[in-house]
């Protein structure tokens, strides 16, 4: 049987992270990407019939680094693993600091992107056009992936719990981890290419055009987004309801971790999208990016529903080293190579 390079950890895992420092950002990255790379694996696994400790690839990927996969997410329609729930259980003897443990997550709730392989790919693409249209939270896979993360949380605490995802996954993290954050609870979430679906305005090289455009995005957004609440509040008013409290402001103090590489168009406008909030407080109209920021043009016009990467607070990691083509800019094995150049930032909603 043939198998694919990048399904083995072998050739093209993390190998020389053979001690983990919790408290090290290149660690804890590359771990939470490398279980990511599991589901992948697993569902690999599965389509392939690699069944056993002799044919599965998938074990190692997570084992490695001590953790076990103790439940697989599986699609109630085509029987696909689309997620899994790891516990880290260390060795007694294992030597890190006491520290450094209690920066480590108990159990990892991790999510695949799409697998372009027959037995899954229609599923996946379904999800993927649910994305696009700000749907997801509408499907079976969201409801199996809230209720395992709601179960975890309730039994050892936020604080204790990863999310991670890549590409639709990172959607799928996202979108369980707001969730569970507008209940007060702040679990880590680690997501690597997010779709981020509008305009590819940040690969337009003129930097005076892009910001034109975004601003003139902003005033446009922020003028609709006003409208829509002052017809609200009239409705309220006229029917004598309650205020709905701000789903967005809910998140304020969540700070999910977003990994964005700037040749990978499907993810590339988190940059601008945390940048222009800075350029449009610099120029005196910080107010207009303020509302515009909590909504989507698209969102509005498709009916109000609130998409995935609208979100208040971030700490964004850039690969800044050049891909050779998308698949690579998109890719996940990425985020855990020592030979990539990272920047990271830190963005506060105010």
């Amino acid at each position: 049987m043939m198998i694919c390079e990048r399904d083995d950890f072998s050739l093209t895992g993390p190998l020389h992270l053979t001690s983990i420092d919790w408290a090290n950002e290149h660690h804890r990255r590359s771990v939470a990407g490398s279980l990511v790379q599991g589901i992948y694996v697993a569902e690999r696994d599965r389509q392939l019939q690699r069944d056993g400790p002799e044919l599965a690839l998938s074990p190692i990927w997570s084992e490695f680094f001590h953790f076990r996969l103790i439940r697989k997410l599986v699609d109630d329609a085509d029987n696909s693993i689309f997620g899994g729930i790891y516990e880290y259980k260390p060795p007694q003897l294992l030597s890190q600091t006491v520290k450094s443990l209690e920066l480590s997550p108990r159990f990892v709730v991790a999510f695949r992107g799409t697998v372009t392989k027959v037995d899954s790919i229609s599923r996946d693409i379904e999800h993927d056009i649910h994305v696009i249209r700000n749907g997801l939270h509408t499907t079976t896979r969201f409801e199996i992936a809230i209720q395992a993360v709601r179960n975890i949380v309730a039994s050892v605490g936020g604080s204790n719990v990863w999310l991670a995802g890549h590409s639709l996954g990172a959607s799928m993290a996202l979108l369980t981890g707001k969730t569970i954050a507008r209940t007060g609870v702040f679990p880590e979430c680690f997501a690597f290419n997010p779709p981020f679906l509008s305009a590819p305005i940040e690969k337009i090289k003129d930097k005076r055009i892009k910001h034109g455009i975004r601003i003139a995005g902003s005033v446009i957004t922020a003028g609709l987004a006003l409208a829509k609440k002052a017809t609200q509040q009239y409705s309220q008013n006229d029917r004598a309801l309650p205020a709905t409290p701000d789903p967005f402001t809910a998140l304020l103090d969540w700070f999910p971790r977003l990994y964005i590489n700037p040749g990978d168009h499907l993810c590339s406008e988190y940059i601008g999208y945390f940048e222009h909030r800075n350029k449009m407080e610099e120029i005196g109209i910080g107010f207009v990016e303020r509302v515009a920021t909590q909504h989507s043009l698209g969102g509005m016009l498709l009916g109000g529903k609130e998409p995935v990467h609208l979100i208040p607070s971030s700490v964004l990691t850039m690969n800044l080293s050049s891909s050779r083509d998308f698949k690579q800019a998109h890719g996940i094995h990425q985020w855990w190579r020592e030979d990539q150049k990272f920047e990271t930032k830190v963005y506060q909603y105010k």
